[in-house]
């Protein structure tokens, strides 16, 4: 069978698919370019870049398999998909260490001002007395908002950093970690540091607005290596100005790449950012495309 990559994939996962006897296109299309060519494939397996929306899935006459290699499906119109008999396919627990390392960096680079002294000081600048009142992971209270693989994973290393850990998951009623089950509005009077992994709902908008902010400890932390659209980038905006959050760590945003109305937020002195590069790692890359090529294997066998 034909099988399109449209967003890359690691050579290991492209070899098992040709062992197992399928025709591999690995090409980069425009959203107009693919609608033209699907219909020659049978699976389709992407990443985070290319959308497959209504009309690909129309133009898609022989398509059986839609996989995406990664942890979110908001670039596929899932439903529709289902409708016509397609099986979608993901990895979400491939990445889920890099992403969770991630999000530990960017406390740490927070926490010791790592953005604006790489900054400073290559310009010619010395901010030892300016940063000298960075503070320590150990013993804050980190509050995880999603507790799947990734928000497993943040946990597990936020204890190794003697960080007490509590977290708000609607889904899980216990856990085998060291770490305290809590209430959404707990968690976030509680919390010195919040961090996010959860799927941003576009019908329910983003989960935390000014109304949660209000409920957060005053110079809060707040990561999201999540999904963009889980935070309302104005609000946080305005709790950073107003002194509310304290710092920000962003992987991910409502628009991108971010537009010009992006980079007040993007550049303001108190956020680390990354170019939702949370799964962007050698090993990630290496156990995504394994894991989506067996996948993809054994579906198409059926």
């Amino acid at each position: 069978m034909k099988i399109l990559v449209s967003d890359g994939i690691d050579a290991i996962g492209e070899k098992i698919l040709k062992d197992a006897g399928h025709e591999v296109h690995i090409q980069k299309y425009s959203p107009e370019e693919l609608i033209q060519v699907i219909g020659d494939y049978d699976a389709i397996i992407v990443r985070s870049a290319t959308k497959v929306t209504k009309e690909v899935i129309d133009a898609g006459k022989n398509l059986k398999v839609i996989a995406r290699g990664g942890v979110g499906l908001d670039n596929i119109d899932v439903n529709y998909a289902k409708e016509k008999g397609i099986t979608i396919l993901n990895t979400p627990g491939a990445s889920s260490i890099s992403v969770a390392e991630l999000a530990i960096a960017h406390m740490l680079c927070l926490m010791r001002f790592l953005n604006l002294s790489n900054i400073e000081m290559r310009q010619g600048k010395w901010p030892k007395k300016e940063y000298s009142k960075g503070r320590e992971l150990t013993g804050k209270t980190l509050g995880i908002i999603g507790l799947g693989n990734i928000g497993k994973e943040v946990a597990k290393r936020a204890l190794g950093l003697m960080m007490n850990v509590i977290a708000y998951d609607p889904y899980v009623t216990s856990t085998e970690l060291n770490i305290k089950l809590v209430t959404k509005d707990e968690l976030l009077a509680n919390s010195d540091i919040i961090t996010l992994h959860i799927p941003f709902i576009k019908s329910e908008g983003p989960a935390i607005t000014k109304a949660e902010f209000d409920k957060m400890k005053d110079g809060v932390i707040l990561i999201n290596c999540a999904r963009g659209g889980v935070v309302s980038e104005k609000d946080l905006l305005e709790a950073l100005n107003s002194g509310k959050v304290a710092y920000a760590g962003i992987d991910v945003f409502e628009n991108e790449p971010p537009t010009e109305a992006q980079k007040e937020l993007i550049n303001h002195p108190r956020v680390s950012v990354t170019p939702h590069t949370g799964a962007s790692t050698v090993e990630a890359q290496i156990r995504v495309s394994e894991e989506i090529a067996h996948k993809v294997v054994e579906a198409l066998n059926k």
